[in-house]
């Protein structure tokens, strides 16, 4: 019997992407699913962080870029003429490398997005602010100093206060491009319990340089090489009975 797990969220077919003359994408194909955590890995440069960019339209701001193939989000291609990348862009978020607060305080911060869409009522924006930061599993240390700097807050608190902050705008899906490579060992753990936590709600496609995160974390992985996508799967299976000799090769730390 078919659980919500078995809904396809995300699916490209036949991706392409340049950088002018650079092939980024070669024919990807790939179907992402609700409400699991789904690993990219790959060594640098094999086209992971470019593919999640694709999922909401972020290589746009990228001049020089050119695409064909298709995106679905629940079906419906995001790359067509008629669809409002702002939209887009609130039902599926962004986490960056490195964690990028505004410059303001952090209830500001996590308010931004839903005043940009149009919400002004003051209750309704501490309500907000209140459960994204809860959800982000950072309001117990911050509740007390809402009205304070976001620049204030330690790196591993700033990243969940990214989070917090896509969080607020009420995504369907989160990106996050290496969310943990700047952060200290207890900052990773508690942004991973994090993730796992917010798949119950959200599906969460995270790029990852560390193939021990992405086992520990995942429930899919995809593996890229070269711009292609050479497999992907359930990742307790992927890590250990791997279809693909470069994908055995790489988790095994032949090359990468």
């Amino acid at each position: 019997m078919k659980t919500k797990n078995d809904h396809i969220k995300i699916r490209t077919e036949r991706l392409n992407l340049y950088y002018g003359d650079k092939h980024a994408l070669k024919d990807v194909g790939m179907e992402i699913y609700a409400n699991r955590i789904t690993a990219l890995i790959g060594p640098s440069g094999c086209g992971k962080s470019t593919f999640l960019k694709t999922l909401n339209r972020m290589n746009d701001l990228v001049s020089g870029v050119r695409m064909n193939g298709s995106v679905y989000l629940d079906e419906r291609d995001i790359y067509a003429p008629q669809v409002d990348v702002t939209k887009l862009r609130r039902r599926v978020g962004m986490v960056f490398q490195q964690p990028n607060p505004f410059p303001m305080s952090i209830y500001d911060n996590v308010a931004y997005g839903p005043r940009i869409h149009g919400t002004k009522d003051k209750s309704k924006l501490d309500e907000i602010v209140t459960d994204s930061l809860r959800r982000a599993a950072i309001w117990e240390e911050v509740e007390d100093r809402l009205d304070q700097s976001a620049f204030g807050l330690s790196g591993g608190q700033q990243q969940r206060l990214c989070i917090a902050r896509a969080l607020a705008v009420q995504p369907e899906v989160i990106l996050m491009d290496e969310p943990t490579s700047a952060l200290d060992p207890v900052s990773t753990f508690r942004t991973e319990e994090l993730m796992k936590t917010l798949r119950t709600n959200y599906t969460v496609v995270v790029v990852t340089h560390n193939m021990q995160q992405a086992a520990r974390v995942s429930d899919d992985t995809a593996f890229f090489l070269n711009g292609e996508l050479v497999e992907s799967g359930r990742t307790k299976e992927l890590f250990t009975y791997p279809r693909d000799g470069r994908t055995r090769d790489y988790i095994t730390g032949k090359f990468g």
